[in-house]
């Protein structure tokens, strides 16, 4: 192998361990195949005869790129209408493929990717980096120019806010199977008690409409209310509706079509055997960029 087939194959190692960072810090799928593109070519540009360590090289250029995607976006004052989920990655019942499963791990549910989205980008990359893929703040310091001592306290910030907000699943499946279909059950045989006896009494649900005209409100707080739209959504939507079980995120979801199209995609996030939250991608634009197959 000459040099430059040596360096790619080194890069490919690494590909799917820089695709998870850069989707949790962006949130989106196509930005996190960029700013790993990116990486490449400033990887292929550079003189790496001095890199020990190309693995940590090339988290530290993933995050700068994604730092600057995240400072741009604040620039333009990106401000969807309403609630804007990030990417779902969306799999069969038997799990992810070998391409999502470096994805996925650590259980990077929408719950959480919704609370980074939150944050501000320095935070967002200390927890992100330091949190979840254990890189050391002397680190990550110079990326966001500060001092180790800084970084820390922006993770810091960072963990505090995800703690409060961001609900851990439980790591049954199937029990978390059983609750949603509780759920969904109830829902369609218009029992509000049997909603209410499996919502926690915190839930929040939000929905992602895109800038499509929003049918339902885009975030609602509470078991009742809750409750309340899932019966509301229920009637409206059940005609011509094919739901099927699916993992969204590694966490029990359903993805639902009508007439061979996208209709939407639930996430439901379940604690200590109740749903603590659930999301719902019903934009019509960004559902018509879904891959479905993976369920067939």
């Amino acid at each position: 192998m000459n040099e430059n087939h040596l360096l790619a194959h080194g890069f490919e190692a690494h590909r799917g361990h820089l695709r998870a960072v850069a989707y949790r810090m962006l949130g989106s799928l196509s930005e996190a195949e960029d700013a790993v593109q990116e990486a490449w070519l400033r990887l292929s540009r550079s003189d790496t005869a001095a890199v020990e360590n190309l693995g940590g090289w090339l988290t530290t250029v993933v995050g700068r790129v994604c730092l600057d995607m995240l400072r741009s976006r604040t620039a333009r004052r990106e401000e969807p209408l309403g609630v804007h989920l990030p990417d779902p990655v969306i799999s069969g019942e038997t799990g992810p493929g070998p391409e999502d499963q470096a994805l996925l791990a650590d259980s990077v549910g929408l719950a959480l990717l919704v609370v980074l989205e939150t944050l501000a980008p320095a935070e967002r990359l200390a927890f992100v980096l330091h949190d979840l893929f254990a890189v050391p703040f002397d680190e990550i310091a110079p990326i966001v120019d500060r001092t180790p001592a800084a970084a820390r306290q922006l993770a810091s910030r960072a963990r505090r806010r995800v703690r409060g907000a961001a609900p851990v699943p439980d790591a049954d499946l199937a029990r978390q199977r059983e609750v949603v279909n509780a759920f969904l059950a109830a829902a369609r045989d218009g029992d509000f008690a049997g909603l209410i006896s499996v919502l926690d009494p915190d839930v929040v649900l939000r929905a992602d409409y895109g800038a499509a005209p929003a049918p339902a409100p885009r975030e609602v707080h509470g078991a009742a209310a809750v409750a309340d739209q899932a019966l509301t959504f229920s009637r409206l939507s059940s005609t011509g509706l094919l739901a099927r079980p699916a993992l969204v995120n590694g966490a029990v979801g359903v993805v639902s079509s009508r007439e061979g199209r996208p209709f939407s995609v639930l996430a439901f996030t379940v604690t200590d055997g109740r749903i603590a939250a659930i999301d719902i991608l019903a934009d019509p634009e960004r559902l018509s960029g879904l891959d479905l197959t993976v369920l067939d």
